[in-house]
């Protein structure tokens, strides 16, 4: 017999008893511990709410019969060396998925990325990091793996009705990923074992007979009757194609010009921007667990999610990221983006998150309106191309004490940081946009009220935090087809329709789905 049950674990219980979920389960059920031969954890999350702080578990009781030890997900991988084959367009979370439900399905995928495999990134990463080099082709956004890859690795999602979200963690166990992540309530790979993940993906692919082919940007397609009917390359060689995934991120922007110049439809899309604020770890610490000094080693590096609106617009936190890093995001040479990340024991010195304002595509950018379906994205690249000048025209990053800010002052001195290229005082309070930079500075003393001791002048805030999602949406029908491309399928971040790696793996998978359908 096997029974589902909610648990409730204080810390210092934890602490004290390794078989207490055993004990806690045989009370609940009046049972003897005896008659219980294994408990499966389904879901493990912190409520740190008061000054007690309690693990709550979700756990599978098998009374009187052992806990099952396999997978209830069975990923049936064919030899489709032979099959015909699916195009798809990009490399990241959306295409992986998109190419091994094709192998599932008796397709074969055959994959175009413009950047490099995770091992040659790394040193396209480094360069941006110690020399202010960006490769534009190659670096935190493109290559194997995508954006996610070497920032962070999050895996939270909110897409639960998009699909099988657990077949996409099991999908990454299978290729390597700690099965922690199918019981953390807020799962985390860690942008140092991610790579590793991504790696075994591509192995699978290219074993049961998929291509893979880095290096190789897109760069024209040929279009007839309403179709693709071939994909052209940066070398000169044109491919011929029946099925098109475009998988290429929101960060592909040379996609979004090549369709604005074919008239293929496009639609401005609202996001989000702002800056990225970096405390030491310890306040946030010391926040969220009522802690003073250091916190119990049972305990991870402190989270925190807000929100709040001001003047119709919401401010938030976004892609939050405990003991860990801001990193360059620059995708050209004369722009400055940053954004997060955390090794798996996120067990670095300072806690950073994006803190972004709504943009509302309609209504919130009237001095763009001349570019039509691409005014967000112009929006996007002035704020990157001014954060590049404030900070120097290198990849140093324009920066200022929190409290600085708020209060409208250039501040002095700042604290240390986790960037590796560095920061430059310079007056964001002045330079921002006042539709964001005055919706953050009201923002920012709400959260002030909400965490005490968040508002502080030990923390930075470093512009611009402009990549959060796309700001274009690529269209598309019930049949997952652009309506006026009937064999191009626009899927993930870059069509619009996703907002993360499990959600663009999801989606990944379901446009594969839909692209096989007739052939």
């Amino acid at each position: 017999m096997v029974k589902e049950l909610q648990l409730r674990v204080a810390l210092h219980e934890e602490t004290a008893q390794a078989d207490i979920l055993i004990q806690k389960a045989a009370e609940s059920l009046s049972l003897s511990s005896g008659q219980i031969l294994g408990i499966k954890v389904l879901r493990k999350s912190i409520d740190a709410r008061k000054s007690t702080i309690y693990f709550n578990y979700k756990v599978a009781v098998y009374i009187n019969e052992p806990a099952p030890q396999s997978s209830d997900y069975n990923f049936d991988y064919k030899d489709v060396s032979k099959a015909k084959p699916i195009h798809i367009i990009g490399f990241g979370p959306a295409g992986m998925y998109a190419a091994l439900r094709c192998i599932e399905l008796g397709f074969k995928p055959v994959v175009f990325e413009r950047g490099k495999n995770v091992q040659e990134r790394r040193r396209d990463i480094r360069a941006i990091n110690q020399d202010h080099i960006v490769n534009e082709d190659s670096n935190y956004c493109f290559g194997e793996g995508g954006a996610g890859t070497y920032s962070d690795g999050k895996l939270y999602t909110r897409s639960l009705k998009r699909g099988d979200v657990r077949r996409i963690f099991e999908n990454l166990v299978y290729h390597g990923a700690t099965d922690q992540i199918l019981i953390d309530a807020h799962p985390h790979i860690g942008t140092n074992k991610l790579p590793k993940v991504v790696q075994n993906i591509r192995e699978t692919i290219l074993k049961f007979g998929g291509e893979i082919h880095f290096e190789t940007r897109v760069t024209d397609f040929t279009i007839k009757n309403n179709q693709i009917v071939g994909i052209h390359l940066q070398n000169g060689d044109e491919i011929p194609v029946q099925r098109v995934i475009l998988a290429t991120g929101h960060s592909a922007r040379d996609i979004f010009y090549l369709l604005q110049n074919k008239a293929i439809a496009l639609q401005a899309k609202s996001f989000a921007m702002g800056v990225r604020v970096e405390h030491p770890q310890h306040i946030i610490d010391s926040i969220q667990y009522h802690c003073s000094g250091k916190r119990d080693d049972l305990l991870p590096a402190a989270a925190y999610s807000l929100v709040q609106q001001v003047n119709d617009r919401g401010v938030y936190s976004f892609c939050m990221c405990p003991g860990g890093f801001i990193v360059p995001a620059a995708t050209s040479q004369g722009e400055v983006v940053v954004n997060g990340m955390s090794p798996s024991k996120r067990n670095n010195l300072y806690a950073n998150s994006g803190i972004v304002v709504e943009i509302n595509a309609d209504k919130d950018l009237y001095k763009y309106e001349h570019f039509g379906a691409l005014k967000g994205l112009e929006c996007q690249k002035d704020l990157e191309k001014l954060a590049f000048t404030s900070g120097g025209r290198s990849q140093t990053a324009p920066a200022q004490r929190l409290t600085d800010f708020v209060e409208g002052k250039l501040s002095s001195t700042l604290n240390d940081t986790s960037y590796q290229p560095g920061l430059k005082s310079a007056p964001l309070h002045s330079l921002l946009p006042k539709f964001i930079g005055g919706r953050l500075r009201t923002g920012f003393k709400a959260f002030g009220e909400k965490m005490r001791g968040y508002y502080t002048e030990e923390a930075n805030i470093v512009g611009v935090e402009s990549r959060t999602s796309s700001p274009v949406t690529i269209p598309r029908n019930e049949h997952f087809t652009h309506p006026q491309i009937n064999n191009l399928f626009p899927c993930g971040e870059g069509g619009g329709y996703a907002g993360g790696i499990v959600s663009a793996a999801m989606d990944g998978e379901r446009c594969a789905e839909a692209a096989i359908v007739g052939l």
